[in-house]
């Protein structure tokens, strides 16, 4: 197991190896393995990124964001040129059904809402209105529609951990209860912890998951 000031240092060196996070704007502490990162930075796009590449680090048991977006002055855009400028993206993105999505702006912070039938759709949305020049944050209240049954959805789920787990995926339990899905076991890696995820997610009919894995070094 890392040490604290080794996981440190490794966050700090993969915030410095990501090319989309200025490094220097964020601090990071660590404390029995949970990750803070703090500062400023410039655009919502740089915090999620920053936060993805501290979660890729082995050894991180959980991470704390207290990093706050300061746009610079040409960034900065009215709640409605944010909005006019979303609905473009989204009505740009050939994956989406139309006005499927709403889109909420305030003070630069977009929530979207409204109802789709897959997971990576959820996951396009805010792709498209994460990098948009302005925005501050991304709340996505987007619901899936629950289509399959239980023992489908739990069928699906656990086939795909063994398609694509990096361990066995049988120390992963599956739970279903409606369309929400609960996951439980070890895991080794917050990738493998992602692909377990990504796995629930990506079986149609599921409108939640929830994470109660656990870490295991």
């Amino acid at each position: 197991m890392k040490s604290d000031s080794q996981l440190k240092m490794d966050v700090s060196e993969e915030l410095k190896w990501e090319p989309s996070v200025n490094a220097t704007q964020i601090g990071v502490e660590v404390k029995d393995g949970i990750v803070t990162l703090a500062g400023h930075v410039d655009s919502y796009a740089e915090k999620w990124n920053a936060e993805k590449a501290a979660q890729r680090v082995s050894g991180v048991k959980a991470l704390a964001v207290e990093m706050d977006v300061k746009l610079p002055g040409y960034s900065a855009r009215t709640d409605a040129d944010i909005a006019r400028s979303a609905g473009q993206a989204l009505s740009w993105t050939s994956y989406l059904p139309k006005d499927a999505i709403k889109i909420q702006v305030e003070k630069g912070f977009v929530t979207l809402s409204g109802e789709v039938e897959w997971q990576y759709q959820r996951n396009i949305a805010a792709t498209a209105i994460r990098h948009l020049m302005g925005v501050t944050g991304v709340s996505d209240q987007i619901a899936i529609k629950a289509t399959a049954s239980a023992v489908a959805v739990k069928e699906g789920i656990e086939a795909a951990l063994k398609r694509r787990a990096t361990s066995d995926a049988g120390d992963i339990c599956v739970a279903v209860k409606g369309s929400g899905v609960t996951l439980t076991g070890p895991v080794h890696s917050w990738s493998e912890r992602e692909l377990a995820k990504n796995a629930a997610w990506g079986t149609k009919g599921v409108h939640k998951v929830v994470d109660e894995m656990t870490m295991s070094y």
